[in-house]
Formats: structure tokens, sequence, C-alpha cells
């Protein structure tokens, strides 16, 4: 299967960047975890790609049913060496990380026979590997191992993802410059594009680089549509957007945190939200087109963004 398989009522998502804010999922573990799946495993919401593929499908059509034009798959955390661990071999890998692609197609279609008629899109989720580590590094970077090493464990994952003809990559959740930049390299002439996001602290890379050299790598990629952040606080989205759109002339992707603290001690969440839909007008104002939400972000703040972006 190539690239060419996008359903050809769906227009390139690229092309739709041009002309109108697009909106984006938001945390699909909590949707899982709302809807009574434990995901307290080092695979995470990959581990329900072998067990429980139904209930991913079902995830992805609640956000598309709330408003959501982009599904982001569930690979994020879906690794060759994770799976691996578990006792799945190469192959199985293969087939799970292909249905993770198969199953944000089956709610599209499932969203259009039930009456949504705007065009959809699938972007295939590719985590740092501090991911795959499973023990919170993907927040701080800086793993010990050079670009080439990096871009070693990345391409394999990314050439299969390509191969089941998501519209395209996420690559997501990135804490390091020298991370990015092995990404950039892996995902050279796989034929799909990809959004590259960064997850900041302020005005920096959660490794402390400043942003705008982060952002500056993605500059002249062919295939990387939009650069922006994910997974942060919503505070630090407003100038990260800008200094991305200034940095690389390229839209940009932005799809924070509810707001709320991870305890890694507790294992919970803690705070309140602080994530008003109302802000996303700012974002998209500074150039942001690709919008959403990420972890703690649910169907109800997804579908305020998408009427907040409609009414706008």
């Amino acid at each position: 299967m190539t690239s060419d398989a996008r359903p050809p009522q769906v227009p390139v998502l690229a092309e739709a960047l041009a002309s109108r804010a697009v909106v984006l999922d938001g945390g699909l573990s909590n949707q899982l975890e709302s809807a009574g799946h434990d995901l307290s495993d080092a695979l995470w919401s990959a581990r329900l790609l072998a067990e429980r593929p139904e209930a991913v499908t079902e995830a992805h059509l609640a956000y598309f049913e709330a408003g959501a034009d982009v599904a982001i798959t569930s690979s994020y955390q879906a690794t060759f060496e994770g799976f691996a661990r578990r006792g799945i071999g190469r192959g199985e890998a293969e087939r799970l990380l292909a249905l993770s692609v198969e199953l944000a197609r089956d709610a599209a279609r499932r969203a259009r026979a039930g009456g949504v008629t705007r065009p959809l899109w699938v972007a295939a989720s590719a985590g740092p590997y501090g991911a795959m580590l499973a023990d919170g590094s993907e927040y701080r970077g800086r793993y010990g191992l050079g670009v080439r090493e990096l871009e070693r464990f990345h391409r394999p994952r990314l050439e299969v993802l390509a191969a089941a003809a998501p519209d395209v990559l996420a690559l997501e959740t990135v804490p390091d410059a020298d991370e990015a930049e092995a990404l950039l390299r892996a995902v050279r002439g796989l034929g799909v594009p990809a959004w590259l996001s960064y997850s900041v602290a302020g005005d920096r890379t959660r490794a402390g680089q400043p942003l705008e050299e982060a952002f500056a790598l993605a500059a002249d990629a062919d295939e990387v549509i939009a650069v922006g952040v994910n997974c942060c606080a919503p505070e630090d989205v407003a100038g990260a957007v800008a200094s991305a759109a200034r940095v690389t002339g390229k839209p940009v992707v932005a799809y924070p945190n509810s707001g709320e603290a991870w305890d890694a001690r507790a294992r919970a969440w803690d705070g309140r939200p602080t994530f008003a839909p109302g802000q996303v007008l700012g974002w998209r104002d500074s150039g942001a087109r690709l919008i959403g939400g990420c972890c703690r972000v649910g169907p109800d703040t997804v579908a305020s963004i998408a009427r907040t972006l409609a009414a706008a």
C-alpha cells in the first residue's frame, strides 16, 4: 500500500492548511481510560492494538464526532523494541503498526457513514525514543545517543507507518533538537509528509535548547508541512507558535495538554485545567493551522475548539 491509498474524496492535508485551520483530536489515552481501559503498561495505548483494537477505533470515532478533522494514531509508544519486550516478534509488530493507521481510517469511514461530511485525515504518530523507554525520559531528552543512532532507531518504524498510507506522519512530543534532526533525516524519501512538534518548557525544548534554533532545523525540510509544539502547558503555546511561524515560514501545529500537572510519584494528574478553547483564536492568528489537544484534553474540549474556529 502506498500513500496514494487515501480516500479519493479527501484533499491533501497540506493544501487544506493553506486556506484554513484544521482541528486535531485530543488525548487518545484519556479517552481510552474514560472508557474503562487500563493503560498502566509500558506499551500504554499501543497495548490495545493487540488486545482491544475495536476500543481504539471507538476512541478515534468519538473525536471525529466531536469535530476533529484529524485522528492521531495509537502508535506513539509502539516500537519494535517495546513490542519485543512483550514477546511480540518483528512481523507481528509491523502488522500492529500498520493496524494503528487502519483503525483510524475505519473510524473515519464510520464517521462518514454516520453523517460527517467534512474531510477527515489520519496522522500516524511516532513518539520519541524516550517513549519506548517508558521512564519519563521523553520529557528530558539527552538519552546519551547520537543523531545517527536515533535515526537508526526511528527509520524502520517510520517506514512501516508510511507504507500504511497515513495522510501525514506526526513526529511528536520531541524533547530534544538532536532527536528532531534524527527524525528529519529518518523521514526523507518516505513519500509521506510530516509535522514536527516539540514538547517544551517556556521558550526552550525540554532538553533546554532555544526553541528558535530547534524550529530552524525544519525550515528547509521539504517533507515537513508544519512545525510546532504539543504535550506542553497551554500558556507556552502562544510564544512558540509565533516563533515557529517566524523562523520556518511554515504552518504551525499546536496541541497542548489540559494544563493539569502529572504527579509521577502518585501516578495521577493534579491541579485544574487551564486550557480555554478561546485561546486558539490567538494561536490561529499567529500562524497555527493544526490545532487540538494532547493529554487530558477530551472530546468536549475538542468540540469547543471546533466551534470556536468555525465561528471565527
